[in-house]
C-alpha cells in the first residue's frame, strides 16, 4: 500500500497496538471503554501484563499487521520499533517521542532514518502527542482525554501537543470527530491529513492550529478541495510576533514565515482566521452540524430588552442582518405577547409566554416565517437548585423542532458562557444545532460562518485558489540588473515602459533630439538602485540647454555621493504625463514559502496608510482586480471627486506583466520593484524597476 492508503487505515482502524510501558496499559484500557470495536495489542518485551492488560513481547509477534499503533518509547528504540511495523506491513504509527529535527542538526539526521525505517507506513510525528479519533473510539494518547464517541463532527489539527490536551479537557461540548497533534510532521503533516479527513463524509469542519506551513503547495491544494466541498477551515495562527515566530521554529521545527503571506493564503482559499482559543471553539461549534446558512440574515429572539439591545449590537459588528419583522408577522405577534413586549427583530417575546408551550410554539412560528437565512435564541440557564430549568428545556426543544419545521439553520447562544450547561450543549448537538457560549463570541462565530458560503462561492468563480502557490527551492544572492535590464526584461512579458534610449553622457544630447523633450535623465547602474537619493535622476528637462546641465550637476552629486560608480551611461526617457495615482508593484521572496507579489500605494501612501496586499504567485486577473479595489486609496482608480476613472484593464495587464515574469523566473528572483507604476485614464506604465536574481 502506499502511504495515503495507509493513512486511511491509521484513521477507521480495525486494531490498534500500544507499544511502551504502564502509561500504554492504560491507553489501551482507556480505548476499550470507549467503545473500540476492534482488537487491542499491548508490546512490552519486560513484561507479561501490566495493568491487566497481557503484553506481546515483539512486533514480530503480533496476530497480524496493526492498523494503527502507538510508539511510547525513547527515540532509538522507536527507530527500531518503526522499522519492524514497517516490515510487518502495518498501516501507521505514531511517535510519541521527541529529541529529533527540533533539537539541532543530530535530531534532524535522527528524524531522516526515521523517515526512512517508515517507508509506505504512514507515520504521525515524531514529537507528538498522537491522534483521538471519536468516530472509532481509537485514542491513540498518552494520557486522559476528556472527548467521546461522536457520529459526526469537526477535526481538529494541531502543532501543540498540549493544546489539543487542553482543548479536549474544555468544557465546550465541541463535537470532534478527529484530533491529531502533527508535531515534527516528518512525513504526515498538516496537507497530508486534511486531504484524506475531507474523504470522510462525517468531518463537517477542519480546525487548524499552526505555528507554521512544511507544505504550503499540498495545503493550498487540500485547502482547495475544502472550498469544493463546502467543509470550512478555521485557523488559529500563532507566531505572529518576531518572539513567537522564533518559539514556532524551536518548539517543532516548523516554518514560521511572514504572518502577511499567510494572511495572503488564507484569503486566496478561504480560510477563516481567529485570533485566539475560544473564538477558535465557539467557531468551529459554529459550524460543527454541517449546515451552513445561506447568508448573513438573522432572526433573533430573546425574553429580555437587555438581551435583544446586546443581539442587535454584536450582529452589526459580525456583518450580520436584521431583516424587519412585516405587518403580518408584528399584527400575529401582538395578538400573543403582552403590550410591554418589543415587536421587533431582535424580538424581546418577555418572560410573560414562559413555560406556555402552546404560546412559545405559535410565536416561534409566527417569526420563523422570516426570509432571514437563520434564527438565534438567546438562552440562560439559571442554577439548577433554582427548579427554573424545565421551562429552559421545553424553549430549547421548541426551538429546536421549529427550526426543523421551517427549514432553518439556527443557534443558540447564552450571554454568559457559563449559563449553557452540557446537558442543553448536547441535545443541541444531538438536534444539529449550535450550542455557543456567550453572546459576543457566538454572534462573532456565526458572523464568520455566514460570512464563509458567499465568500466561498466568489472564491471558487475568481478561479485563483485553484491555483498552487510557487515554492522554489531557496537560491543564493546574486546580482542586481540596472533599471534598463530591468525594464526590457519585464517589457518582453508586456509591462508598458517610457519610450526611450540607453545612452552615454556623450552622446545624450544627440539622442535626446531623436527622443524628442520634456524628457528624464536617469544615471544607470546596477550600483545605485537608489538612484534619486544619490542625484542620478533629473525630471522635466524641457531642452538641451537644461540637459547639458543636468548631465554636469548630476556628474558631480555622483562623484561626491557614489564616487566608485562610473558615471558611463545614462537613460533618456519621455516624460510621463501626471497620473491619476502612483502604485508600487513587486516581489518579495520567502523561502520556504513562495513568491508573492505586493500592491500598494505609491509615494508615501503606502507608509502612511499601510495600504498594501499581498497575492501569492501564480495568481490571475480577478484576484489582482479584487486587490486593486479592495486598498484604501482605491477611490483614486475609480473617479475620485470627479475626477476620471483610471484604466484599470490595463493597471490589471500591466500588473500581470510583473506577475507572468516572477513565475517565468522563479527559481532566480529574489527580489523585484516596480515603484513607481504611473496609472492615467488611458494607461498605465512603469517609471522605475529593480530586479534582483539569485545563482542558479
Amino acid at each position: 500500500m502506499n502511504p495515503r492508503d495507509n493513512l486511511k487505515r491509521l484513521l477507521a482502524p480495525r486494531h490498534l497496538a500500544f507499544i511502551g510501558g504502564r502509561s500504554m496499559a492504560r491507553a489501551l484500557k482507556r480505548c476499550a471503554e470507549g467503545g473500540f470495536a476492534g482488537e487491542l495489542w499491548l508490546v512490552n518485551p519486560q513484561h507479561a501484563e501490566l495493568e491487566g492488560v497481557p503484553c506481546i513481547a515483539r512486533v514480530a509477534d503480533l496476530p497480524c499487521a496493526p492498523d494503527a499503533v502507538f510508539i511510547a518509547t525513547h527515540r532509538e528504540q522507536t527507530l527500531a520499533s518503526v522499522a519492524e511495523l514497517a516490515a510487518l506491513g502495518a498501516g501507521g504509527a505514531i511517535c510519541y517521542a521527541s529529541g529529533f529535527a527540533e533539537t539541532g542538526a543530530e535530531g534532524a539526521a535522527l528524524q531522516s532514518e526515521l523517515l526512512a525505517a517508515a517507508g509506505d507506513m504512514a507515520l504521525l510525528g515524531p514529537n507528538c502527542y498522537g491522534l483521538l479519533d471519536y468516530l472509532h473510539g481509537a485514542a491513540l494518547w498518552p494520557v486522559a482525554h476528556g472527548g467521546r464517541r461522536v457520529e459526526k463532527g469537526v477535526a481538529v489539527l494541531t502543532q501543540s501537543g498540549n493544546f489539543a490536551y487542553n482543548l479536549s479537557m474544555s468544557d465546550r461540548s465541541l463535537p470532534v470527530a478527529y484530533m491529531a497533534s502533527v508535531g515534527n510532521q516528518a512525513q504526515l503533516g498538516v496537507a497530508e491529513l486534511m486531504d484524506v479527513l475531507l474523504d470522510e463524509p462525517r468531518v463537517t469542519a477542519i480546525g487548524l492550529h499552526l505555528e507554521g506551513l512544511r507544505n504550503v503547495p499540498g495545503f493550498a491544494r487540500a485547502a482547495h478541495k475544502a472550498l469544493e466541498k463546502g467543509v470550512p477551515i478555521i485557523a488559529l495562527k500563532t507566531g505572529v510576533s518576531q518572539i513567537g515566530a522564533q518559539l514556532a521554529l524551536s518548539h517543532t521545527s516548523s516554518l514560521a514565515g511572514s504572518d502577511a503571506l499567510y494572511d495572503a493564503l488564507f484569503e486566496r482559499l478561504g480560510v477563516i482566521r481567529v485570533s485566539g482559543p475560544v473564538s477558535f471553539m465557539e467557531t468551529l461549534k459554529a459550524a460543527a452540524c454541517g449546515t451552513l446558512p445561506a447568508g448573513p440574515g438573522l432572526i433573533a429572539l430573546a425574553c429580555s430588552g437587555g438581551d435583544a439591545g446586546l443581539i442587535a449590537d454584536y450582529a452589526e459588528a459580525n456583518g450580520l442582518r436584521l431583516p424587519a419583522l412585516d405587518d403580518r408577522q408584528r399584527h400575529a405577534l401582538a395578538q400573543i405577547l403582552p403590550g410591554y413586549a418589543n415587536v421587533a427583530n431582535p424580538l424581546d417575546f418577555t418572560t410573560a409566554i414562559w413555560g406556555d408551550a402552546e404560546s412559545l410554539r405559535h410565536m416561534l412560528d409566527i417569526a420563523l416565517r422570516s426570509a432571514a437565512d437563520a434564527a438565534l435564541l438567546v438562552l440562560d440557564y439559571p442554577g439548577e437548585g433554582t427548579g427554573e430549568r424545565p421551562q429552559c428545556d421545553l424553549l430549547l426543544e421548541l426551538f429546536c423542532e421549529a427550526l426543523e419545521r421551517h427549514g432553518k439553520a439556527g443557534f443558540i447562544a447564552s450571554a454568559f458562557p457559563e449559563l449553557l450547561p452540557a446537558a442543553a450543549r448536547d441535545r443541541l448537538h444531538a438536534r444539529g444545532v449550535a450550542a455557543l457560549q456567550g453572546v459576543e463570541d457566538g454572534l462573532a462565530a456565526w458572523g464568520r460562518i455566514a460570512a464563509y458560503r458567499q465568500r466561498r462561492d466568489r472564491l471558487l468563480e475568481r478561479g485563483e485558489s485553484a491555483l498552487v502557490p510557487l515554492c522554489p527551492a531557496p537560491v543564493s544572492d546574486g546580482r542586481t540588473l540596472d533599471e534598463w535590464q530591468s525594464k526590457q526584461a519585464m517589457r518582453a512579458f508586456g509591462l508598458p515602459v517610457p519610450q526611450g534610449i540607453l545612452s552615454t553622457p556623450e552622446r545624450a544630447p544627440g539622442d535626446a533630439e531623436t527622443l524628442g523633450y520634456p524628457l528624464a535623465l536617469k544615471a544607470v547602474s546596477a550600483q545605485l538602485p537608489h538612484k534619486t537619493e544619490a542625484g542620478g535622476v533629473a525630471l522635466d528637462l524641457r531642452d538641451a540647454e537644461a540637459l547639458r546641465r543636468a548631465l554636469d550637476e548630476m556628474r558631480q552629486r555622483l562623484a561626491a555621493s557614489a564616487p566608485g560608480v562610473a558615471f558611463e551611461r545614462v537613460l533618456l526617457e519621455r516624460m510621463a504625463r501626471p497620473p491619476l495615482a502612483e502604485l508600487i508593484v513587486g516581489i518579495k521572496r520567502e523561502n520556504g514559502f513562495g513568491l508573492a507579489l505586493v500592491i500598494g500605494a505609491g509615494g508615501i501612501l503606502v507608509e502612511l496608510l499601510k495600504d498594501s496586499r499581498s497575492l501569492l504567485l501564480p495568481t490571475n486577473d480577478a484576484a489582482i482586480r479584487d486587490a486593486l479595489l479592495s486598498l484604501r486609496s482605491a477611490p483614486l482608480l475609480t473617479g475620485f471627486r470627479g475626477r476620471p476613472a483610471a484604466d484599470l484593464e490595463a493597471l490589471v495587464a500591466a500588473i500581470r506583466a510583473v506577475a507572468d515574469y516572477a513565475c517565468e523566473n522563479a527559481g532566480q528572483l529574489l527580489e523585484l520593484d516596480v515603484n513607481p507604476l504611473l496609472v492615467s485614464a488611458d494607461g498605465a506604465g512603469a517609471v522605475d524597476a529593480l530586479i534582483r536574481l539569485g545563482n542558479d
